[in-house]
């Protein structure tokens, strides 16, 4: 199956397809919720204006409708995948410190860090998550998987620079 190629609607491919960016787009909506249940640290300010009333059911369709193409639905997957294990990392933190004071905590660490210092580690973090993906990218031969899993990293990367270069800049 070329990358290109889209599955019908309803398919046994689309299901399984589906099931693939279904089961990350849950896990990182999972992983939000246990890091920030009122969204008050959510970087990506569009999640947050949805809120949970709004944001499980489009992504939910978002998910689904991404199953018509698999090239797509793995990168959702390990987009959010990779978002959920970044939530995870610090969710139990920000849980047990509380969503205001969590964030009022990393704040005065920034301000205290060297600005440059702050930021050429969020930006070497994506940076280093990205080289990998744009790897498989270009040596994937138009194979689903490493197309796939590489703009997820790609993805997930450009998200990272995007959101952290945001906050810093509102900092």
């Amino acid at each position: 199956m070329l990358p290109e190629d889209l599955l019908p609607f309803g398919s046994t491919g689309w299901w399984m397809f589906a099931g693939i960016a279904l089961i990350g787009r849950c896990a990182d909506l999972f992983s939000t919720w246990i890091a920030t249940p009122n969204l008050t640290l959510e970087g990506n300010p569009l999640a947050r204006r949805l809120g949970w009333r709004w944001g499980i059911p489009v992504n939910f369709v978002a998910a689904l409708l991404t199953g018509c193409q698999p090239t797509l639905a793995i990168a959702v997957g390990t987009t959010s995948a990779l978002v959920a294990a970044r939530n995870l990392q610090s969710a139990w933190v920000m849980r047990t410190m509380g969503e205001g004071h969590y964030r009022f905590w990393m704040s005065d660490r920034i301000s205290e860090a060297p600005r440059g210092l702050a930021a050429a580690c969020f930006l070497g973090e994506a940076l280093l998550t990205g080289l990998p993906g744009l790897a498989l990218l270009v040596f994937a031969n138009n194979q689903l998987i490493p197309m796939g899993v590489g703009l997820g990293m790609v993805a997930y990367s450009s998200a990272v620079a995007f959101f952290t270069s945001l906050a810093l800049f509102r900092h």
